[in-house]
């Protein structure tokens, strides 16, 4: 018998991949091995849906146990990857055994970044990944309760919405002076503060969380300026690192995440990388770039099956991304840093609101709010400048 493809990884790049490996005609063994021990799901519901209690861990699985008997996968759940050999193809758990393997995917995607400030150990202060952060968050939620979140993006402001429908206070710290600052124009900034502030949350710019207090559990965070916000409870949603340290300790090169050619493919013979954790060089934006959405976990696992089976392809994708606040969806095409001009829509009464972003007279991203025939347009139109190619 051949040795198998593995998978690293339980997420959307990985059960994509064993859907991709199958309907492209593989029908040699799969492997696939996650941390946790849960059959691979989805991660966009934690902050929203499965926080607020309205779905269930069943009902995030990206396919039911029956897909993966079918596609005969063997599972290797709650089973930790601690090391990989390239020049053996192997990779070895944390109990010590090892496995080999003829083509390795590694889809290890990310973790929250750490707040590495005093207190960051007291009970009451939480990050959220994975399905058991947020069942251990959930369970401190209480109507009234003070939530203090740290990290004015995506995540940090979806907790704040369905935080604030679940009766809780909430406060949002950032550190810079808006919020989305990395990912949004200042009108759209504006859009989204304007709607949490109008539910009754606080919104903080320019604040630096310098320390939490309380002898066991939080009490309050200390800011930078020396004043105290109190706390019940607090998110730290600062971001996300990729988890590059197996390959990096394989000698694998990282940066940024791992590295990987347009083909998926990484610095090691029959090693890809593909999903949150991969670096890529973009054509359409003429640099690398990592992204963390369902759509490139989705569609860059689609490519490493390929490469992975002998038919490379070119990925150069039209990044997009939503997220749900209250009754507004945005909706983002492309990405917009480097821009240096923008055009902004808005309804009179605020239920719909775009904004262009435009380099040197080109296109190269649009955020839309409750408008999807703005997006799927600025799709359209950046699509056209990246379509697959063949590659060797």
């Amino acid at each position: 018998m051949p040795e198998p493809i593995i998978i690293v990884g339980a997420g959307q790049s990985a059960a994509q991949a064993v859907a991709s490996l199958r309907g492209e005609g593989y029908d040699g063994p799969i492997q696939l091995f996650g941390d946790e021990p849960f059959l691979p799901y989805q991660r966009p519901p934690l902050s929203k849906a499965f926080l607020a209690g309205e779905t269930t861990p069943e009902r995030l699985e990206l396919r039911p146990a029956s897909f993966y008997e079918d596609k005969a996968v063997e599972l290797q759940l709650g089973c930790r990857i601690a090391r990989i050999d390239p020049s053996a193809h192997t990779v070895e758990c944390a109990r010590g055994r090892a496995w080999r393997y003829s083509k390795l995917l590694l889809a290890t995607g990310t973790r929250p970044r750490p707040l590495p400030v005093p207190g960051d150990g007291l009970e009451g202060v939480h990050h959220i990944r994975a399905i058991r952060d947020v069942e251990r968050f959930r369970a401190e939620f209480w109507p009234g309760a003070r939530l203090v979140i740290i990290g004015g993006g995506y995540i940090g402001l979806e907790v704040a919405a369905k935080a604030r429908k679940m009766g809780l206070d909430v406060t949002v710290l950032e550190t810079a002076d808006r919020i989305l600052k990395r990912v949004v124009t200042q009108e759209t900034a504006q859009f989204l503060a304007a709607l949490h502030e109008a539910h009754g949350v606080v919104i903080r710019p320019s604040s630096v969380a310098a320390r939490f207090i309380g002898e066991h559990r939080v009490e309050a965070v200390e800011l930078g300026d020396g004043s105290r916000v109190p706390a019940d409870v607090v998110l730290v949603a600062i971001g996300a690192l990729p988890n590059v340290e197996l390959a990096d300790s394989a000698g694998i090169a990282v940066a940024n995440g791992i590295v990987v050619d347009a083909c998926t493919r990484t610095s090691a013979p029959d090693i890809h990388a593909a999903g949150d954790v991969a670096s890529f060089p973009s054509r359409l934006y003429g640099r690398p770039v990592r992204l963390e959405s369902v759509q490139n976990a989705n569609d860059q696992a689609k490519t490493a099956a390929s490469a992975m089976l002998g038919s490379p392809v070119v990925y150069d994708p039209v990044p997009w991304f939503w997220s749900d606040q209250y009754d507004a969806k945005l909706q983002i095409a492309g990405l917009s840093d480097g821009f240096d001009r923008i055009e902004v829509d808005r309804a009179t009464d605020d239920s719909r609101f775009s904004a262009r972003y435009f380099r040197c007279g080109k296109l190269i991203a649009v955020d839309a709010i409750n408008d999807p025939k703005v997006h799927l347009l600025a799709r359209r139109a950046l699509s056209e400048r990246a379509s697959p190619q063949e590659a060797a």
